[in-house]
């Protein structure tokens, strides 16, 4: 398996969301036990749901541990550079269109493009790294292939992380 490139508050935040699954453990056991008091389970839908619950809860809990597992933990306030790599943030233009758009590049348990970020992961991601400004690339998209153009590449560090 290789290495996934994560933030320390990515990190971090993975940590939180396992920890409170992991509180809410006793609850779903308690639920369960309380619905087999009921009786006949075959036609118990609370029985149901809180199976239901419990098997949604382990495989999340299964998959942070997984991923943590995996990680490859980066202090963003440490990367500098001229090219595209993780933590980067770029600023492209579409060719086309003339739109400009901003991204920072980040592992894909931490990407958001509503907040501005993308992973590394992605057609964009990955037609952008190792690139610097003035270059241009191409991504295939649902609608086709987008020509952008690298405007800026830049380090905001942590401080300019919105997870």
């Amino acid at each position: 398996m290789e290495n996934i490139p994560i933030s320390i508050q990515g990190y971090r935040k993975l940590e939180n969301e396992l920890g409170r699954l992991k509180g809410e453990r006793p609850e779903v056991i308690q639920a369960i036990k309380e619905a087999r008091e009921e009786g006949d389970l075959s036609e118990n839908a609370g029985y149901d749901a809180a199976r239901e619950r419990q098997g949604l809860l382990e495989a999340r809990i299964n998959y942070i541990e997984s991923r943590m597992a995996l990680a490859n933990v980066i202090d963003l306030d440490t990367l500098s550079g001229d090219r595209v790599i993780y933590g980067a943030t770029v600023e492209l233009e579409d060719m086309d269109t003339g739109d400009v758009k901003k991204y920072t590049l980040l592992g894909p348990d931490e990407a958001d493009p509503t907040k501005g970020s993308i992973s590394i992961l992605s057609p964009v991601g990955q037609a952008l790294l190792g690139k610097e400004e003035g270059d241009d690339i191409v991504v295939d998209a649902p609608r086709g292939k987008i020509n952008y153009e690298v405007i800026a590449v830049t380090f905001l560090g942590s401080a300019g992380l919105r997870l």
